[in-house]
């Protein structure tokens, strides 16, 4: 009897052993899977701020041309009011002449298709 008792605590050890070892994988498991997934987040993360800066910069090249273009355009608008400006008050006096001369100016004449009745 005592050797089926020693050969019944032998298997208890041995289904002890089997059991830690079983939970011993699983924890190694579950490290191993947390320690994968904060892998994972920490190059989604890195993917993402570099994605992002690539895009910072597209978007600062393609808005900084389109920044210059503005410049220009408002530059040019402000030479064209200049020189519209100028124009102005350099032939305003002529042409305000001119206007006057041909409204008040009046000179009767006779229509060339006036019939005189007799």
């Amino acid at each position: 009897m005592t050797s089926q008792s020693q050969g019944i605590q032998q298997l208890l050890q041995a289904e002890k052993r089997a059991k830690d070892k079983l939970e011993e994988a699983k924890k190694r498991k579950g490290k191993r899977l947390r320690q994968a997934k904060e892998e994972a987040i920490a190059e989604i993360d890195h993917y993402r701020l570099q994605r992002e800066k690539e895009f910072r910069n597209k978007q600062t090249n393609v808005m900084g041309s389109q920044g210059n273009l503005s410049a220009k355009i408002e530059e040019q608008t402000k030479e064209t009011v200049r020189n519209l400006t100028s124009s102005y008050h350099k032939n305003m006096e002529s042409i305000m002449k001119k206007l006057l001369s041909t409204i008040c100016d009046i000179n009767p004449e006779v229509h060339p298709n006036f019939r005189h009745a007799v």
